[in-house]
């Protein structure tokens, strides 16, 4: 497949880490459900973005086991991928900006679903769960790294039936719901040091941001490239 890129979307500011995102720019490639689960499945990543319509920036997100209505990176990587300033995922229209460094997208909070929120202690405790912890369902624990500057480390622990990811590096859409509940601009790090600036606006909106790059060239047995197959 000569149309699949695959980005590190919310990258710390050396370029490191970042979650990667699959990326086909020609949804027509896969042009059904079972064939697009399928490539999700076979890449492993947290999400898999196809682009039906790069022009109107209709987009179909997929994890490696369901289809979504709505993903925080993968949309901020499309975003920066397309250099689109409205995207169209089903849950409804994201507005998009870059800002030479980030790029943004504006969406709402409702649409995140089946996750929750942890606060702990400290951020030794963050750092010491297992991964996953036990219990169900989507986790994202937290503790205040400053609180005063807004400051947090956080881990996410997706703790889906598939077990295929056992931690996400960097959650837009959990930063989103966090940024609400709190109802203030965060910033964020996540993972082994992704980085997720937030920001809440006056509507019931949050702006989310974050660096992306395109991650290194790679086979398709080895996580993390550009497929050229």
């Amino acid at each position: 497949m000569n149309d699949l890129d695959v980005l590190k979307v919310f990258c710390a500011g050396d370029g490191r880490f970042g979650n990667l995102l699959g990326v086909v720019r020609d949804g027509r490639t896969c042009p059904d459900d079972r064939s697009r689960q399928a490539l999700a499945a076979e890449l492993g990543y947290s999400e898999t973005v196809f682009v039906d319509d790069p022009e109107r920036g209709v987009v179909d997100i997929r994890t490696p086991g369901t289809r979504m209505s709505f993903a925080g990176h993968p949309l901020v990587g499309v975003a920066w991928l397309l250099d689109i300033g409205e995207l169209r995922p089903p849950a409804g229209s994201v507005w998009a900006r870059d800002d030479g460094e980030f790029t943004w997208i504006t969406a709402r909070p409702e649409w995140v679903e089946g996750k929750r929120t942890e606060q702990y202690a400290d951020v030794a405790e963050v750092e010491a769960l297992p991964a996953p912890p036990p219990g169900e369902g989507w986790l994202y624990a937290w503790a205040w790294e400053d609180e005063t500057a807004g400051r947090v480390r956080a881990r996410g622990f997706p703790r889906r039936p598939d077990g295929v990811i056992a931690e996400d590096e960097a959650t837009g859409s959990a930063a989103i719901l966090l940024t609400a509940q709190l109802n203030r601009a965060l910033n964020i790090t996540q993972g082994a040091g992704s980085q997720i600036l937030t920001a809440p606006g006056p509507d019931g909106t949050v702006e989310i941001g974050g660096r992306v790059r395109f991650a290194p060239d790679r086979g398709l047995d080895e996580p993390g490239g550009t497929f050229r197959r």
